[in-house]
């Protein structure tokens, strides 16, 4: 693995220290925001990161190598260059055998993080079942990379363009644990409730550094996911975002986009049937999941590793 894995010096020295470690997917800079919010919102995060006593670890593929840890150079690059593969799991190998230029998504962060030993990850909101599945079996990797690897997970819900309730039967069939942060319903990505009743409930983030402990102990494989409602001061009523949300299927059934097109395709149609607002949703509700995820890292952090 030495051969394809790049720990930048900050993130080595403090994996090695044993000191909080928070990774960042790449996506959410080259296919989930425009132009320059992209990379104001990245270096948003990791400066958050840091005064949150956490080193960010922003993960991504770059001159055939999985970075751990990016520099200003290659956020720049990863924000700006045109072409970026949206990079899954199943992606890597091709992505570093051809040497291109690869934005993690969630199900490809999470497995990177692992490898290097990371427990946390913070992202805007998870991919899931999308509407219409039961015709075109179109499910995101994000589920099965949350039955199989062991990493904490903080997102604001699943993406509202999603089937929320066929989301959280799949995720329960594969065994994750769903936590609400101090919330006793889903949320919806841009909004705070999906009207979807979550069962396990923390009410801090040295109870979800527990968790994980546990599960661990436990021998489960599977990661764990943190549902962190959206700031209520950035809120978007659900009833607002549905009609946004209907608008933009249409718009994409009628250009027939599929494929990995299809999630940027919608986020930023919504952003434009916001004028705006739902974008800067997006950005905020990603900073408050940063902000939880580096007290859940310096949680795990603070008690012997493995303990319960």
């Amino acid at each position: 693995m030495n051969e394809f894995l790049h720990l930048s010096p900050e993130v080595a020295d403090a994996l090695a220290a044993g000191r909080p470690v928070i990774a960042f997917e790449s996506t959410i800079i080259s296919h989930g925001m425009p132009y320059p919010r992209n990379l104001e919102t990245a270096r948003a995060a990791e400066a958050l990161a840091r005064g949150r006593g956490a080193v960010p670890a922003t993960v991504a593929v770059l001159d055939g190598r999985i970075f751990i840890g990016v520099g200003p150079s290659e956020l720049d690059r990863l924000a700006t260059e045109k072409g970026v593969l949206k990079a899954s799991r199943r992606d890597l190998a091709w992505a570093l055998a051809n040497r291109k230029t690869g934005a993690t998504t969630v199900s490809a962060t999470m497995w990177a993080a692992r490898l290097a030993g990371i427990d946390v990850f913070a992202t805007g909101g998870i991919g899931g079942v999308h509407r219409g599945a039961e015709g075109t079996f179109d499910i995101s990797a994000d589920m099965t990379e949350l039955a199989a690897t062991s990493v904490c997970v903080v997102s604001a819900g699943a993406k509202a363009i999603l089937d929320l309730p066929k989301t959280l039967e799949v995720l329960e069939t594969l065994g994750v644990p769903v936590l609400g942060f101090q919330a006793a319903e889903f949320p919806a990505f841009y909004s705070r409730s999906s009207g979807l009743p979550i069962p396990l409930r923390v009410e801090s983030a040295a109870e979800i550094a527990k968790v994980l402990r546990s599960q661990r102990t436990l021998g489960a494989p599977q990661g764990i996911l943190v549902a962190n409602p959206v700031p209520v001061e950035y809120e978007i009523p659900r009833g607002t975002m549905s009609g946004w949300i209907e608008t933009a299927l249409r718009d994409l059934d009628a250009r027939a986009i599929q494929g990995k097109a299809v999630t940027p395709f919608l986020l930023s149609r919504i952003v434009e049937l916001s004028g705006g607002g739902a974008l800067e949703t997006n950005v905020q509700l990603f900073l408050n999941n940063v902000d939880l995820g580096c007290a859940i890292a310096a949680a795990l952090a603070a008690a012997p590793h493995g303990a319960a």
